[in-house]
């Protein structure tokens, strides 16, 4: 039997990969479900199933092609009749996907997610194609969305692609360069996930802090967030990707000044070595970077500031690693991340001579988590006592408990808050919080009297 347009259809939907490539699938949901199209996270259940996925670095790209082949199986034995790729392992490697899992249907590429219905329908009746479209293609923003997170948060991709071409990664051979999504269909998206129920907004790009320049001819980040703080019923505004060249005062002063926004910048800066920083084409030194979170600081005092490192880039000595290592020790950022390098094909760092080897990178990744370790326990020390305002993600099983977030706290990849209450309380809600004691990564509180 032929399933065609407007016939109930159960489709597996797996996202992989960052929260980027989650916004895409959260727009692909939403036009299956305009079709009329139902999902399922029952593998029994499904007719079809869509593989979002990811290629950034060596652990996300055998995630996916493990995905991949897993739903194949499901494929073989007949129990799917549709199985669809998508997303920046399908665009960058689409021939081979075809060739090597003849069970995948169709593929659709980064630029052509609006296609996910048709390539459905075109599975259905026999006539599979591929959609892969120019990655110069202009982003669409304010389509509707099947928010997945939760519903009380929601993250807003605000421009695709990436310009800076950093020797190690793949993200413009896979997703263009830098192209923002126009500020009235962001507005447009925003007041509608907010009217769903949505009450922090995360902006997200690969780099958000130059948003606007290919469509206006100038930064307009800090005019997106003053007019996001406009909407009724929003309460937190969250910034990922900021470039530490791209931060401008006028972007310091708003987040400062305006109230919706978190004091939170994620500023990845990758190394604290400038010959590292050199060979990776990174546009900053360690002085450069030192002196814009000294500014940030001066100007907003309790801004708390994420980092992400890379351990192990080819040539990297061991004092180049010391100093990254002193560079951390001297920062102490509130949150910070390390990823040890992974060597990704088509790329310059990938033809570097003096690779560092697996258990070296491994090493020097474990020695600066547990120097930040140090650092952020410390700084869960200090919090004790003060008043903050959290946000509740739900409640801790048979306890009188909630788990909640701070402003200091991004989903996914910060700490929590355990706050300790009879009061019945929803995901979503806000409520002040006395922070009583620490656990590692976490803090512990109570609800702040009245």
């Amino acid at each position: 039997m032929v399933i065609c347009k407007g016939d109930i259809m159960k489709v597996l939907f797996v996202s992989l990969g960052c929260d980027k490539n989650l916004v895409d699938s959260e727009v692909m949901l939403g036009m299956l479900a305009d079709q009329g199209y139902q999902f399922t996270d029952d593998e029994a259940e499904a007719e079809a199933v869509v593989v979002n996925t990811c290629c950034f670095i060596n652990d996300a790209k055998e995630e996916s092609i493990n995905t991949i082949l897993e739903m194949a199986e499901l494929k073989k034995t007949g129990q799917i009749r549709a199985l669809v790729v998508t997303g920046c392992l399908a665009q960058r490697y689409c021939e081979e996907i075809r060739q090597e899992i003849p069970e995948v249907d169709a593929i659709v590429g980064t630029t052509a997610i609006e296609s996910i219905t048709q390539t459905l329908e075109e599975i259905l009746k026999g006539k599979p194609e591929n959609h892969l479209e120019t990655l110069d293609k202009a982003p669409v923003g304010g389509r509707k969305r099947i928010v997945t997170t939760g519903g009380h948060y929601a993250y807003l991709k605000i421009a695709e692609g990436c310009d800076k071409h950093c020797t190690y990664c793949i993200i413009p051979k896979v997703r263009g360069n830098y192209r923002s999504v126009p500020m009235e269909q962001l507005l447009k998206e925003a007041s509608e996930l907010v009217a769903g129920g949505v009450k922090e907004l995360i902006l997200v790009a690969q780099e958000t802090t130059l948003y606007g320049v290919d469509l206006y001819g100038e930064k307009r980040l800090p005019l997106l967030l003053r007019n996001l703080c406009r909407i009724e019923g929003l309460e937190w505004i969250r910034v990922l990707y900021c470039y530490p060249e791209e931060i401008t005062e006028e972007l310091i002063q708003v987040i400062g000044e305006e109230k919706k926004i978190c004091h939170y910048l994620d500023i990845p800066i990758q190394s604290g070595s400038d010959a590292v920083l050199k060979r990776m084409g990174r546009r900053t030194d360690t002085a450069q970077i030192k002196a814009m979170v000294q500014r940030l600081r001066e100007k907003i005092p309790d801004i708390c500031i994420r980092t992400t490192l890379i351990s192990g880039f080819p040539g990297e000595t061991e004092e180049d690693h010391e100093k990254t290592m002193m560079f951390v020790d001297e920062m102490e950022f509130d949150r910070l991340g390390v990823f040890a390098y992974s060597e990704e094909e088509g790329t310059p760092a990938a033809q570097m001579p003096e690779q560092v080897p697996e258990e070296i990178k491994e090493q020097r990744r474990d020695e600066i988590m547990e120097l930040q370790q140090e650092i952020a326990f410390d700084e869960a020390d200090q919090m004790i006592g003060r008043r903050l305002k959290a946000m509740i993600e739900g409640k801790v099983a048979d306890e009188d408990a909630y788990v909640a977030r701070t402003y200091k706290d991004a989903p996914s990849v910060d700490g929590y808050l355990f706050v300790n209450t009879e009061r019945q309380l929803m995901s979503g809600d806000f409520v002040d919080v006395v922070i009583t004691g620490s656990n590692e990564y976490d803090l512990i509180g109570e609800i702040a009297a009245e």
